[in-house]
């Protein structure tokens, strides 16, 4: 069962797709946005606020910083109670092409997309178990459902992400804890800003809108468009001579 007088926690609390989430849940509620240079958020907070959130609060926090997740965590129940909906937000896109070359780039883009997701999900888990309660959403990306040759660092770290939370949504089964898994397609934004909207592309606003509606309907995931889930059940019996040369 949800707690709703928990907290709403967005870990990436800059992200766009993030801060929507955070708009559309926020009527009421206690709302805290965790995420670097914590201070800087006031444009974040300020909308969320604006959307009728009780209170809106910022905590610093770094995903790639691992040893402090678990004290991060126990900082945000301590000041602000329960977590009822734990949003996890943030990711890099990288560039493929430096990280082709680059090792120190291409595990980078792991650390953060991949690593730092599973360390912040275990204590997150860890804390929901214990309270009996809470809502987990997790942004993966159709880039993992099969990787490609154009995104393949980005692609493989996201289909990490997708195995790892499907796993531990089966895991949690019966636990009076939930977790939604996100599969959004290309999302017009700041991080893939300069580059061209590929087919059946999203907006923040769109992906966010299917999250939180999947959320209110207790659903385990979605993918944004819908359409893309029979698109991508089709590429994956593409033969791989002509996948290796999709563009992206």
């Amino acid at each position: 069962m949800s707690n709703e007088q928990g907290s709403i926690v967005v870990f990436g609390g800059r992200s766009e797709i993030g801060a929507a989430v955070a708009v559309r849940l926020a009527r009421g509620r206690t709302v805290v946005l965790a995420a670097r240079r914590a201070g800087d958020l006031e444009p974040q907070r300020r909308a969320v606020l604006d959307a009728g959130a009780a209170a809106v609060h910022t905590v610093e926090f770094d995903a790639d910083r691992l040893d402090t997740h678990e004290q991060v965590l126990a900082d945000i129940r301590a000041l602000y109670g329960p977590i009822d909906v734990a949003v996890l937000a943030f990711g890099i896109l990288g560039d493929q092409r430096r990280a082709e070359h680059d090792a120190a780039h291409a595990v980078a883009i792991v650390h953060t997309d991949y690593v730092a997701h599973v360390a912040l999900l275990t204590h997150l888990a860890a804390q929901l178990r214990a309270q009996g309660s809470g809502r987990i959403v997790v942004f993966s990306s159709v880039a993992g459902v099969r990787v490609r040759r154009a995104n393949y660092v980005y692609g493989s770290a996201k289909a990490g992400l997708d195995g790892f939370a499907a796993g531990l949504a089966d895991a949690l089964h019966g636990s009076g804890v939930s977790l939604l898994l996100v599969r959004p397609g290309f999302v017009i934004g700041r991080m893939t800003e300069g580059m061209s909207p590929a087919p059946l592309s999203s907006t923040p606003d769109r992906v966010a809108d299917a999250a939180v509606r999947a959320l209110h309907r207790g659903r385990g995931e979605v993918w944004v468009p819908a359409v893309l889930r029979p698109v991508f059940f089709g590429m994956r019996l593409l033969p791989r001579p002509i996948w290796r040369r999709l563009p992206r």
